[in-house]
């Protein structure tokens, strides 16, 4: 066999071998990787200037990270949009997110609130109920009202920040989890559906009583054995930090709907 024929052969073997892996690797998109993207819930904390805590956003990254997302023609929807679409197996579109707080801080009011007006998106602030009026870098209620009457909702994150599975008692947990409802819907008038668990542990018997409570849907972390978002009492979220915009493509990644696939998922408690 001459040296051309052997080029040719070596040449179209290697284009079977790569039209090959194309096809595979569409496969393995279509009927794997694809079926599992998610609407991505952002997480939230405080959003101040405070290094080294990765609980913190500085005020500069979130309103970076709100703007990437109206720039780039994301859409922020509420979080009661996605768990009505979940329950209804409906599925949204790419570019589609929800951003959610926990604990209640003040700078939520004073540094999120004015970004989140500004470009009219949605969001969720988990309540430690027991601090708010009461305790100096916690909002009160005048300011949950004040934000309620702009496109914010306020769901129940207890009473007290407990960690529920070190309660043993069935009592004490409800007492801190329709408790922390209860507290919200007295002040404000306004009907609570959502939980977050704090530090995002949970178990069969707090979910249990979590949808007692009256809550459509609870959020946790990266918790559960349900890798995609299909169980609503156990929505999995994103962290997002200040290292997320020194390296935009953090970000990106954890807004594409695809960032659970490759995160290690831990027990619920």
């Amino acid at each position: 066999m001459g040296e051309n024929a052997v080029k040719i052969r070596r040449r179209s073997f290697l284009m079977v071998a790569a039209v090959a892996v194309l096809v595979l690797g569409a496969v393995f998109y279509l009927s794997y990787i694809k079926p599992q993207r998610v609407v991505p819930i952002l997480m939230y904390h405080a959003v101040g200037d405070v290094k080294g805590n990765t609980l913190y956003v500085s005020p500069e990254n979130f309103k970076k990270q709100m703007t990437f997302l109206h720039d780039r023609g994301y859409t922020v929807i509420s979080l009661d949009k996605l768990v009505d679409a979940i329950a209804s197996g409906v599925k949204f579109m790419p570019k589609t997110v929800v951003v959610t707080f926990d604990d209640g801080l003040k700078d939520n009011y004073i540094n999120a609130f004015p970004v989140l007006v500004k470009y009219n998106m949605p969001a969720t602030i988990f309540l430690i109920t027991g601090s708010v009026d009461k305790r100096e870098n916690y909002l009160n209620w005048d300011q949950v009202e004040l934000m309620a009457k702009n496109n914010i909702d306020f769901g129940g994150h207890t009473r007290n920040n407990v960690y529920l599975p070190e309660v043993t008692d069935d009592n004490k947990l409800r007492a801190e989890i329709d408790g922390s409802k209860k507290d919200i819907e007295e002040n404000t008038g306004r009907e609570v559906k959502y939980f977050c668990y704090p530090t995002g542990g949970f178990n069969e018997n707090i979910k249990r009583i979590v949808a007692e409570s009256g809550y459509k849907g609870a959020c946790t972390t990266n918790r559960g054995l349900v890798r995609g978002n299909t169980d609503v009492y156990e929505l999995k979220r994103v962290k997002v930090t200040n290292s997320d915009m020194e390296k935009p493509f953090h970000f990106k990644a954890k807004i594409s709907g695809y960032y659970n696939l490759f995160r290690k998922i831990r027990p619920g408690s």
